[in-house]
């Protein structure tokens, strides 16, 4: 059993397929039923006693400072990369700080707080049970829960993978060579981060299933789905 002792929130992006709202705000402070959506996952790991708190910003950096004051604990690192590569980088930029950690995007609505809970068994990532198809990546893990292969172009049975992964020491230390094998010296700049374990050096890593509910985490892809979301919460208060 290992215990979370720091977070890695991902909020570089251009947030693209929300524009043109993000022409001026960055995706994850973007308000959802009233508040920055970084700011209901940072208030998720306080809730689980993670105060220990990494941000990595990029696109219009400058509206995050704000948060260091607020939150006690939270800590921006730059990603200078952001406008150039995919998110490998950010990862990169923010690989010392991988120990037993849990690593989110701040552009999601974490609604079960619960799954941010400090005490985890194997690193791996939340992922919630399929019927249908989507294009998602999708897990395919055996009776155990442990990881057998993922689908990067979707499937319509499985286990759809979803940003928050959960990273026990020895595993992150894994990762953190990667990440440095890959950015600097292979130069694969235009891979996501999660390419690493999921498929590039899957065979290094036992990774496990985290099972979720399909409402636990909300991602929030479009403007459309953003109002949506905005109302549906705003009515339940």
């Amino acid at each position: 059993m290992a215990e979370i002792e720091n977070a890695i929130i991902m909020a570089a992006g251009l947030g693209t397929r929300m524009r043109p709202l993000t022409y001026k705000t960055p995706k994850p402070l973007i308000r959802v039923a009233g508040k920055p959506m970084v700011e209901s996952v940072i208030e998720g790991l306080h809730q689980n006693g993670i105060y220990d708190i990494s941000i990595v910003v990029g696109y219009l950096a400058k509206q995050f400072n704000y948060l260091g004051e607020k939150y006690p604990g939270v800590k921006l690192i730059n990603n200078p990369y952001y406008n150039q590569y995919n998110n490998i980088s950010s990862l990169y930029v923010a690989r010392n700080e991988l120990k037993n950690t849990v690593i989110l995007d701040g552009d999601q609505l974490v609604m079960n707080p619960k799954l941010l809970k400090r005490e985890f068994t194997h690193s791996g990532y939340a992922g919630a049970k399929i019927d249908q198809f989507t294009d998602e990546w999708i897990m395919h893990p055996d009776q155990n829960g442990k990881i057998l292969q993922c689908d990067r172009s979707g499937n319509d049975h499985g286990w759809r993978l979803y940003s928050l992964s959960k990273w026990q020491a020895e595993d992150s230390l894994r990762l953190k060579g990667y990440l440095e094998a890959e950015f600097e010296h292979a130069h694969h700049y235009d891979i996501y981060w999660d390419d690493i374990a999921m498929f590039d050096y899957f065979d290094e890593f036992s990774l496990y299933v985290m099972p979720i509910a399909a409402n636990d985490i909300i991602e929030i892809d479009s403007v459309d789905q953003l109002k949506q979301v905005d109302q549906r919460l705003t009515k339940r208060g």
